[in-house]
């Protein structure tokens, strides 16, 4: 007896008509999810003045900041590009936050003439700015509390070997090169890492920069970076955004009062916001059994989607075309020159070639570290939006790949 097979949709649109309508390998990102998760988190801080910042480093495409900028969110960036795209999609100055991190003293330039928050996370980039600046350009100073979190090493970055902040132990340099230049801190700002878990750890960190911020009376702001968790298997714990929001409030409006008048509360999300907004499509090349293995090789690679090699990140995976098939155990390849493993000794509803699979949790930190690894073309971009599917991006082509190089007679 057969079954007729449920179809997968992706904010309700079938994810099999999306790969046949814009092809594989394919980005598709669902608005629904990014507005429901960015209410969530202002909702969880309503008790106190807040802001939240979108981390665009996660996803950058420009329709995607505007969404973002129609919300009213405002936007972290951690390069000047970044804060050249993040104007071109409408965000003012103001609503702009930069934090780089070992760029030369030329890039802050840069960012002072285009009017945004700058955010400064070295001693000696910040002597330099002084030395310029004086009083004249208020900044925001980025510290390190040596708090370690995060789900994996590569993405903490709070901790005592990180190359990230000013440590919470240099606070007294910080304060003198702070006095002696007449430089006007207008804010504070810690992040400890993605994936953070444990809200206590979070609320340490958060303790550590209040305690430090009693020393620094001209303070609008206090950023507390980001890092929430959001669940990437189906039995994951997320952070509870709501004990976080409820726990700050309640610990930074009692800061407020004793500093002596109300400052504001800043977040900085990328991947709570548009992790679970995402979804990556490709297509089943090859199914091939080895004496050892199932093999499913797949029409892309690490260079699309490089979180699996990079961060050994687990990415759930749907048999779009077979989503009601018996489990069968696979491991999930790409055509990469490498050992680009995406899923190894997975359970997947049965396989055969041509099938369209979905990696799930594909918004973040996916199309921005794509790369064109054996000359490979990136993927397309979709749009999902009140029901209707938008190109974003197109695919690359051979073109595109060979636009900046130069062919020289040798």
């Amino acid at each position: 007896m057969s079954h007729k097979m449920q179809a997968f949709e992706i904010a309700g649109v079938d994810a099999l008509q999306l790969g046949k309508e814009f092809g594989t390998p394919l980005y598709v990102y669902d608005t629904a999810k990014m507005e429901s998760q960015y209410k969530r988190l202002k909702k969880a801080f309503k008790g106190s003045k807040h802001k939240i910042n979108y981390a665009c480093k996660a996803l950058t495409n420009i329709n995607v900041l505007r969404f973002f900028r129609d919300l009213g969110s405002g936007l972290d960036t951690v390069s000047i590009q970044e804060v050249e795209i993040g104007l071109k999609a409408g965000f003012k100055p103001e609503d702009i936050i930069y934090t780089p991190n070992g760029v030369s003293i030329e890039e802050i330039k840069k960012a002072v003439k285009l009017g945004v928050r700058i955010n400064i996370d070295n001693l000696s980039i910040l002597e330099q700015f002084g030395s310029i600046y004086g009083g004249k350009y208020p900044v925001c100073i980025r510290l390190n509390p040596h708090i370690m979190a995060g789900g994996n090493v590569k993405i903490s970055v709070g901790h005592i070997d990180s190359k990230f902040g000013i440590s919470i132990h240099q606070t007294r340099h910080l304060e003198r090169l702070v006095k002696s230049l007449g430089i006007k801190v207008e804010g504070l700002h810690m992040h400890t890492g993605s994936d953070i878990l444990d809200v206590d750890v979070f609320l340490k960190g958060a303790e550590l920069l209040l305690d430090v911020a009693r020393d620094f009376p001209d303070l609008q702001y206090i950023d507390f970076g980001s890092g929430f968790k959001v669940a990437y298997k189906p039995e994951d714990i997320a952070t509870d955004v709501e004990e976080l929001g409820s726990k700050m409030t309640k610990m930074f409006n009692a800061f407020c009062k004793e500093y002596g008048r109300e400052l504001e509360i800043e977040f900085e999300p990328g991947k709570f916001l548009v992790s679970e907004a995402g979804y990556f499509l490709c297509q089943v090349n090859v199914i091939k059994q080895t004496t050892a293995t199932v093999f499913a090789g797949v029409d892309t690679g690490m260079n699309h989607f490089i979180r699996p090699m990079f961060y050994d990140a687990y990415h759930h995976i749907t048999n779009v075309s077979n989503t009601n098939g018996r489990k069968r155990v696979y491991t999930v390849v790409g055509y990469i020159c490498e050992t680009d493993t995406f899923a190894s000794d997975r359970q997947i509803n049965e396989i055969t070639e041509g099938d369209l699979l979905c990696f799930h949790n594909a918004g973040a930190y996916c199309f921005t570290m794509s790369n064109n690894y054996n000359s490979r073309f990136k993927p397309a971009e979709v749009l999902v939006h009140k029901g209707k599917a938008h190109l974003v991006t197109k695919r690359q082509t051979l073109e595109d790949v060979l636009s900046n190089q130069i062919e020289v007679e040798l």
